[in-house]
């Protein structure tokens, strides 16, 4: 978001549409306030900056450590922990406006998206939040007065609508409105929550009076369509926490939660039947426009949803994209695919059959760009990632295509019927909406089985319920959970040092607490004290040794299996330990040290990306060993060896500087006011929180880290690969390990040498002239191939035969497996019409192979059909396309049967 004070300034340089400001009503064009948008946006903080609220800027449309969630859909998501009572800030008042996506589980917006008037799947929320500060009284007042002076809305036309037993609201109300307009709702209107667990509590709407135009309903209890009626604000009074068991708590203090959807606000402003007239959709429609050659409007029922579609979805997908998400095939990278092939899909219904979207994204960027500058940051990247799902997805659509043709062929022969399976795989494989797949079905003659068509989606949509309400679960009380009630939480000293004394305060021997352990025994040891750091964040657990005197206990791991526990995993190496026992235990401090050093390197590693190939670099996961780390970003293409370099080279440039690595603490609500301080989502914060500050590099982190940079001796990059669309990973050495690394390669480059008779200097020079000679000598070897399989094609051609009315060569050949389909197609040149078959044996192996010329092929005489007939006769199985198919068998003495085979399926088929 822009800067506090720049909503005090007036909308900058207005994009002109053919020199005006316009926005479409149903029949023509009218002149509006430039910029509407943004000056709500900015009048709504400010008018909640004057009421002492702070400004919070809008979070990224990720969820920050929040399972229930794929992306934020709506403006107290932000703010779950301080409604919990989990964490604080240094405010008690806010107000944001933020970016929202709904497009899965409860709000489920995106079938709908461009066939309604009010349907998006991206939305800004405007919203003002009280954190155990104000109650209902204040919030109602507040939201009265924004309605009427703010938004400037005629108060006779206001309703309002509360919770069925919330009689305090009902009161509250009466103060600003007339008590007839005033209606009471059940919890399925007036009772909300956030998702099937979180905060929740009654609410009240407030409804605008659209008039006799949108129906005759004379409340909105009997407007059951919400068209004329049309909610703008919902106020929150958020008492309770719902939890998965569906009982609810009352929340640790009253709070207040409201959200107004900034696209409807603006569309009842304007007084248009839709929010796809409003400023910043339209002057996106009007882009879609110049780029596809049609003209919008809104009357339009086959043309104007794909405007809506494509004004939408860019939205959502510029936003998300410049947030970190990237489109993929699990998660919320799943759904922003989804919704950039449905932009592509309608997108097709304008003639826009080459990638379009990054051309929309200027429109975009000029609309909304100011107050949230990341879109004019990632622009370029956002073109870049949109235009490469877009080809893919080309692709994918023309491979569809083939695919369709082949269910329709099989469809023929069977019931004249489409199968619910091949229906579904069309549509959630190959994007073909239902619609289009029944639409080609009728112009075949052929129908759908839907009932099983909607009995895969129904399970498709149960298995994704079942998952989303799996990644909701909270924990469960396990085996430690007796054993916290009566012992403090173990207290890690291992940031101040490698060793100290403690008291044995638990052992665990194959699941289950005993009093002592005894030599050559493996167990699990709980400390009340320790400097044993455990497995977290991607950093490994502590290795050394627990002991009293003779006796000692050898720790191989260090993990923690519960919340306040610190476990050491080993074995009893000599003599015995008891429960109380005053121990000594000790961290292999060598193994340590170099973990420190990776874990450092790491953290130059995150900032040398961002450096290198831009803010957009997310943390996606990490590993910091003792003899390696490695690092996964998210990025949408693989690191040129440039790049690479430039990376090595700035993590060297800041090791060999020797920076001290400074480590403190900050309370949580500080930290985030700190762009310069690195967090990341999905991780638990408290209410303070460590900082590991490089001076150029200040990043959250619970780990250990070197006291140096220059402790980190040196670092190398070992390899780059990716894991998953849109995340690489890197992998790098430190220190002697990286020293080991390119030792290993100057031996590689000496062998070579040694090998090629060449100095390094000239090895280049001297492989590239060995490519040249062995790419001379193959060609020659082709040719001499080419040679001999002309001398081979005469044979063939010699014993050429009739099937039928059909030519057909039918040999065994003395020629390699993998130069059969060349044969095949010097025979068929010579043939012109006519079946190859060719068989070639091996040791206990043969290949069958069939061609089939073009025009026989139009003639339904196809290659993998015949070799399919044929291969079970060589114990085999194979496939192909329709002119050309190969099968590999165990019976090499089949392969004349399996001639006769095909000859007689020819002779048949004529």
């Amino acid at each position: 978001m822009v800067d506090v004070d720049s909503f005090h300034h007036p909308p900058p340089n207005p994009l002109p549409v053919s020199g005006k400001w316009l926005t479409i009503s149903p029949n023509k064009l009218q002149a509006v306030t430039p910029m509407l948008s943004q000056k709500l946006r900015r009048s709504f903080l400010n008018y909640f900056k004057s009421k002492g609220h702070t400004i919070v800027p809008s979070s990224p449309v990720i969820p920050h450590d929040d399972p229930t969630l794929l992306f934020i859909n709506a403006g107290m998501n932000q703010f779950k922990d301080l409604f919990l009572g989990k964490s604080r800030r240094d405010y008690t008042r806010a107000t944001t406006t933020q970016k929202c996506i709904r497009v899965g589980g409860k709000h489920n917006d995106l079938e709908n998206v461009g066939h309604t008037t009010r349907h998006l799947t991206f939305f800004e929320m405007l919203g003002n939040f009280s954190f155990g500060d104000y109650f209902k009284k204040e919030a109602i007042a507040y939201a009265w007065e924004v309605s009427t002076q703010v938004f400037g809305f005629d108060a006779s036309k206001i309703w309002v609508s509360v919770y069925k037993d919330d009689d305090e609201a009902f009161s509250l109300w009466e103060q600003h409105i007339t008590p007839n307009r005033i209606v009471r709702f059940g919890e399925k209107e007036n009772f909300w929550s956030m998702g099937e667990t979180g905060p929740c509590g009654p609410c009240s709407e407030l409804l605008y009076d659209r008039g006799l135009k949108y129906g005759h309903a004379a409340s909105p209890k009997e407007d059951l369509s919400g068209e004329r009626y049309l909610e703008f604000w919902n106020l929150v009074f958020m008492q309770f926490e719902r939890s998965a068991d569906g009982r609810m708590a009352p929340l640790p203090t009253k709070s207040i939660d409201t959200g107004s959807g900034l696209e409807r606000v603006a569309s009842l402003k304007l007084g248009v039947d839709t929010v796809f007239q409003t400023d910043v959709l339209r002057g996106l429609i009007a882009q879609v426009e110049t780029v596809s050659g049609q003209k919008y409007n809104l009357e339009d029922g086959k043309l104007s949803p794909a405007f809506h579609v494509i004004a939408d979805h860019i939205r959502s997908l510029s936003f998300a994209i410049a947030d970190g998400v990237q489109p993929s095939n699990t998660d919320r990278g799943y759904v922003l695919r989804k919704i950039l092939r449905r932009a592509v899909r309608y997108g097709r219904l304008l003639g826009l059959q080459r990638p379009f979207l990054a051309d929309i994204l200027p429109r975009l960027t000029q609309s909304m760009g100011e107050d949230f500058p990341e879109l004019r940051t990632a622009q370029d990247r956002i073109a870049e990632i949109v235009t490469l799902e877009e080809e893919s997805f080309i692709r994918t659509l023309l491979r569809g295509g083939n695919i369709l043709n082949s269910v329709i062929e099989v469809s023929r022969k069977t019931a004249q019927k489409i199968s619910g399976d091949d229906a579904f795989k069309l549509k959630d494989t190959y994007g073909f909406p239902l619609e289009e797949v029944l639409l080609i079905a009728k112009d075949e003659n052929l129908s759908v089985d839907l009932q099983r068509y909607e009995k895969l989606e129904e399970e498709a949509k149960e298995k994704s319920r079942k998952a989303h309400k799996t990644a909701a679960q909270q924990f469960e009380a396990n085996f430690f959970s007796d054993f916290v009630k009566t012992h403090r939480n173990a207290q890690f000293q291992g940031y101040e040092k490698t060793s100290c004394d403690a008291h044995l305060v638990g052992i665990v021997i194959d699941g289950q607490f005993v009093d002592g352990i005894e030599a050559e025994q493996t167990g699990l040891l709980l400390l009340d004290s320790t400097p044993f750091y455990a497995e977290m964040g991607g950093q490994v657990g502590d290795t050394g040794r627990i002991g009293q005197g003779e006796n000692f206990f050898q720790v191989y791991d260090t993990v923690c299996p519960y919340p306040g526990v610190i476990a050491h995993l080993g074995k009893m190496t000599r003599g015995r330990l008891r429960k109380n026992d005053a121990v000594h235990a000790s961290v292999d401090a060598k193994r340590r040290q170099e973990i420190q050093n990776n874990h450092t390197a790491t953290h130059l590693l995150h900032w040398a990306l961002h450096k290198v190939l831009g803010g957009h670099i997310k943390q996606a996961g990490s590993l910091v060993e003792a003899n390696r780390l490695r690092f996964d970003f998210s990025h949408h293409k693989p690191l040129s060896l440039q790049e690479l370099r430039q990376i090595s080279t700035l993590v060297n440039e800041k090791i060999r500087e020797d920076l001290p690595v400074e480590i403190y603490e900050l309370p949580y609500a500080e930290a985030q006011k700190r762009s310069d301080i690195k967090q990341f989502f999905g991780e638990k914060y408290g209410d303070r929180v460590r900082v590991v500050d490089v001076e150029f590099s200040k990043e959250l982190c619970g780990g250990t880290h070197t006291g140096r940079t220059g402790t980190i001796g040196y670092f190398k990059i070992a390899k780059e690969s990716s894991i998953a669309a849109g995340v690489r990973r890197i992998e790098a050495l430190c220190g002697k390990a990286a020293e080991e690394m390119v030792q290993e390669e100057e031996d590689l480059l000496a062998e070579l040498s040694e090998k090629m008779k060449a100095p390094g200097a000239l090895l280049l020079e001297k492989l590239t002239s060995l490519l040249d000679e062995n790419k001379a000598l193959a060609a020659e070897l082709k040719g001499h191939r080419r040679g001999r399989m002309k001398q081979l094609a005469a044979q063939c051609l010699a014993h050429k035969e009739q099937a039928g009315a059909i030519p057909l060569i039918a040999q065994e050949v003395d020629v390699p497996a993998e130069d059969l389909p060349l044969f095949a197609e010097e025979l068929l040149l010579h043939l012109k019409s006519g079946v190859v078959v060719l068989g070639a044996k091996g040791q206990d192996r043969c290949q069958l192979l069939v061609a089939v010329s073009a025009d026989l092929v139009q003639k339904q005489i196809h290659a993998n059909t015949l070799i399919k007939e044929a291969a079970p006769l060589i114990q085999g199985g194979g496939g192909g396309k329709q002119n050309l198919a190969q099968a590999g068998g165990k019976d090499p003495s089949g392969l004349l049967k399996a001639f006769d085979k095909i000859r007689h399926s020819l002779k048949d088929t004529v």
